[in-house]
């Protein structure tokens, strides 16, 4: 299977890329007129590389899970060994607080000063937080998009993605010119989490929600889930997860991290999920993996 022609084909289409979608007589009909050199030449002169499946540096683990993408284009000034390294993905609220940022922040400065990579969406809110702190502490980010590897998304943190292409790599399973679209985010989740697991992370950090200035905070790859809402209501309608306080987590930060640290270096079975107020001590002082 030609897997560049098949990612080109499905944004060509605006369709998810899919295997069986190979076997179509439509994209038969694509490939006799792709010239996959010429398709690479034109992703070069962009500093643009693609690493398909097939690939020995495809992240292991992502080609691994029920529907991996056919490749990943890439973008930035490190090698793509990257992909590989230890990490931790830091999500959360795009309309967050200050604290929620602070949280955010002060988390992915200390995994970064640790040798960390920390992994993220670009989006406003915790993951541009993220990704600043990270580059602030001189450690390594990866940024995992929803879109096209040429769109900086969101327009507004076109500074912030160029910090990280000069320092770390900026992913995406869509080709250049793929437009943000809201179905396209679910996707991308299975790239940055945890839920379904990819190399880039091994644990996720789920930070504040500060939209609603709670703690208690369900992953957003599962926010899609109605039934993950409903549970959502009857925790609050149980006053369960509101309106705990919120101490500075500078003096539990590094207890925290450590907790992280243990558990991706000596996994265990299945998916690692931490709410970041249970890491910083904010409901009692421990650490809670779902």
């Amino acid at each position: 299977m030609n897997e560049l022609a098949l990612a080109a084909f499905a944004a060509a289409r605006d369709e998810h890329a899919v295997d069986h979608a190979a076997r179509s007589r439509r994209f038969a009909a694509f490939c006799r007129n792709f010239d996959r050199d010429e398709y690479l030449g034109r992703l070069e002169v962009r500093g643009i590389r693609w690493v398909a499946r097939s690939d020995a540096r495809f992240p292991t683990r992502l080609r691994s899970i029920h529907d991996p993408p056919p490749g990943l284009f890439v973008r930035g000034a490190r090698d793509v060994d990257l992909l590989e390294r230890l990490g931790v993905a830091i999500v959360g609220a795009r309309s967050c607080s200050d604290y929620g940022a602070h949280v955010a922040r002060s988390f992915a400065e200390a995994l970064g000063r640790s040798g960390v990579v920390v992994v993220s969406g670009l989006a406003r809110g915790v993951d541009g937080w993220a990704h600043r702190g990270v580059l602030d502490a001189g450690g390594d980010t990866i940024a995992v998009l929803g879109c096209g590897i040429d769109r900086d998304y969101p327009r507004a943190h076109s500074a912030l993605a160029s910090r990280i292409v000069g320092s770390g790599l900026i992913v995406s399973e869509y080709p250049p010119g793929v437009e943000p679209a809201p179905w396209r985010f679910p996707a991308r989740k299975r790239r940055a989490s945890v839920a379904k697991p990819f190399s880039l992370n091994h644990a996720v950090v789920a930070a504040v929600d500060a939209a609603e200035s709670r703690c208690g905070v369900v992953p957003v790859w599962y926010r899609e889930s109605r039934l993950v809402r409903q549970r959502q209501g009857a925790a609050r309608a149980a006053g369960r997860g509101t309106g705990c306080a919120a101490p500075t987590p500078s003096a539990l930060l590094p207890n925290a991290v450590g907790v992280l640290l243990e558990a991706v270096a000596f996994p265990r079975e299945g998916p690692l999920v931490y709410d970041a107020c249970s890491l910083v001590g904010a409901r009692g002082g421990g650490s809670s993996a779902r």
